[in-house]
C-alpha cells in the first residue's frame, strides 16, 4: 500500500495493491492490523454506503463527541471530497482540501476525527462508501455551510443537490467554539 501525506496535518491518501488480471482485479480494502500499523483509527464500527446521481453535494459533516474517523473510497463513479479542519487551536483550523476520488484509480481517503467531511459526485452517479471509527449519534451531529464564504471551498458544482439539513447547516463562526473539538498538538 503506498500512503501520502496531504496538506492537512493527518489526513491520508492511501493507495491499496491492485492485482489485474485476465479476469479482472482483486484489491483489500480493509485489513485492522495494516491500518493500525500505520497508527490510523480502528475503523470497524460502522460502514456506511451512499448512492448519489451527478450533482448530489452530501455535507459538511462532523461529530463531538463521538468523534469519527473516516476511511472513504469510491467504488462506482467519481466525486469530489472536501475536509476541513475544525479542530480549536489547531494550526490548520478552518483549512480545507479537496480531492478526487474515483473508482477507475482505487484510492482511499483517511480523514481524521476533528474534521468537517463532505463529498459531490462529478459522474453520472457514484457509490461512496466509508468506515467510521465511531456510531452515528445524531445529537453529536455539527453541520458545516457547504459555501461558507469564509471558507471559499472550490466546489465543481454551483447548484447542488442538498438535503434540507445540508442547506440551512450553519456558516463556521456561526458554530458554538464549545462545540467543536479542541486540537491536541498531534495530527
Amino acid at each position: 500500500m503506498k500512503l501520502a501525506r496531504t496538506e492537512l496535518p493527518g489526513v491520508l491518501l492511501l493507495e491499496p495493491a491492485v492485482a489485474n488480471d485476465a479476469r479482472g482485479s482483486f484489491m483489500e480494502t480493509y485489513r485492522a492490523e495494516r491500518y493500525s500499523d500505520l497508527g490510523l483509527a480502528d475503523l470497524s464500527v460502522q460502514e456506511n454506503l451512499s448512492h448519489s446521481r451527478r450533482g448530489v453535494l452530501r455535507g459538511l459533516h462532523l461529530q463531538n463527541p463521538h468523534a469519527q474517523a473516516k476511511l472513504c473510497q469510491v467504488l462506482v463513479g467519481e466525486v469530489y471530497d472536501v475536509v476541513v479542519d475544525l479542530r480549536r487551536g489547531s494550526p490548520a483550523f478552518g483549512h480545507w482540501q479537496g480531492f478526487r476520488l474515483a473508482a477507475d484509480e482505487p484510492q482511499q481517503l483517511y480523514v481524521p476525527e476533528g474534521f468537517a467531511h463532505g463529498f459531490c459526485v462529478v459522474s453520472e452517479e457514484a457509490l461512496f462508501a466509508y468506515k467510521c471509527s465511531d456510531r452515528y449519534e445524531p445529537s453529536a451531529e455539527l453541520v458545516l455551510r457547504w459555501d461558507d464564504p469564509d471558507l471559499a471551498i472550490d466546489w465543481p458544482v454551483t447548484e447542488p443537490l442538498l438535503s434540507s439539513r445540508d442547506a440551512g447547516a450553519a456558516r463556521l463562526h456561526e458554530l458554538p467554539p464549545e462545540r467543536l473539538p479542541v486540537y491536541s498538538g498531534s495530527s
